[in-house]
């Protein structure tokens, strides 16, 4: 089936009519009554408001300690010193959440974060890397790199070691791509400025893929609440456009038994198991279960349309239920 036919197979997708009940609590918390209509099939309406009201508070900062540099505990004792209180998470290896601030320095000017000792990065941005697990005999592709929180954890990951491709279209966001590979001092990337359609042409053999899609950033509202109203249906479907085209190429250019984790900073179920409910229906991937992780598991059903049960193993996160930014995580497996 080609990326057309199934976009228009799931046109309905983007067919929302926002009830009172929507309309009311879009409202009173300042959100596009279409976006309020979806959360209400996804979570129920007590739920939807639960999750409207935690929009409203800015999440708490969180950083990812880079032990390629220092050692976590040693960082830990560093920025007690300085004042700053981190919080070990006991569902990520290297991550922290920031629990007190001196009045200055900030926490993106101390020496240590110049140094390159650690990343300030959200909780469930974290995620992708390590469900990825890449080691150092891996050859890896970032597809979408930029800024390079992902690139430069799954590095960490590999030990500086194996190989990692970053591509990045923009040549503005690629500029942030090679200072943070620097600052984070990572010796095993090589940075591609290209489209992704590219990489077909390439013909290079990758065992692990990284594909954190542009999207609406519908999970980033407690940080951005311009994206309550950001986002149109007309946006909405560009992106699901746009991230089919992504996973396609993905799909096709990773090896045999390799694996591909599709992540978003999004919610929306058309930004995530719409779309990879594409390569299960096109090439019969298969998706493997995620453990581990405070998140709720993916949905195989959306404003009447069924999905393949298999999305059931992706994951996701939302504020009022994980204190994370919302985020969706699947792990794929090319059989």
């Amino acid at each position: 089936m080609t990326i057309e036919n199934y976009v228009k197979k799931y046109n309905n997708l983007f067919t929302i009519s926002p009830s009172l009940k929507a309309i009311s609590l879009a409202s009173k918390y300042k959100f596009l009554s279409y976006m309020v209509e979806r959360y209400i099939k996804i979570m129920g309406e007590e739920e939807t408001e639960d999750f409207l009201y935690s929009c409203s508070f800015p999440l708490k900062k969180s950083v990812r300690c880079n032990d390629l540099l220092i050692e976590c505990n040693k960082l830990e004792k560093i920025m007690e010193n300085k004042g700053f209180k981190l919080e070990k998470v006991s569902w990520l290896k290297h991550g922290y959440i920031v629990k007190q601030y001196p009045s200055k320095p900030s926490l993106g000017a101390t020496i240590e974060y110049l140094s390159g000792y650690y990343y300030i990065q959200g909780l469930a941005s974290m995620v992708p890397p390590y469900v990825l697990d890449p080691n150092e005999n891996d050859l890896v592709l970032d597809m979408a790199a930029a800024p390079g929180s992902k690139t430069t954890q799954l590095a960490q990951l590999m030990k500086n070691k194996g190989l990692i491709v970053a591509v990045e279209k923009s040549r503005e966001r690629i500029k942030s791509l090679y200072s943070n590979v620097n600052r984070m001092k990572i010796k095993n990337v090589v940075l591609l400025r290209a489209d992704a359609r590219i990489l077909r042409k390439l013909n290079i053999p990758f065992n692990k893929i990284l594909l954190d899609v542009p999207c609406s950033g519908e999970g980033l509202i407690p940080e951005d609440p311009s994206r309550k109203t950001k986002t149109t249906i007309e946006d909405l479907k560009i992106f699901f456009q746009n991230q089919l085209e992504l996973i396609d190429i993905a799909y096709n250019i990773l090896e045999p038994g390799g694996i591909l984790v599709y992540s978003s900073c999004s919610i929306a179920p058309e930004e995530n198991e719409a779309v990879v409910n594409y390569i299960i229906e096109n090439y019969g991937a298969k998706t493997d279960k995620i453990y581990g992780y405070p998140a709720t598991s993916g949905i195989t059903e959306f404003n009447g349309i069924k999905f393949d049960e298999s999305l059931r193993n992706c994951i996701r996160f939302y504020p009022h239920k994980s204190g994370t930014e919302g985020f969706f995580v699947c792990k794929i497996i090319k059989e």
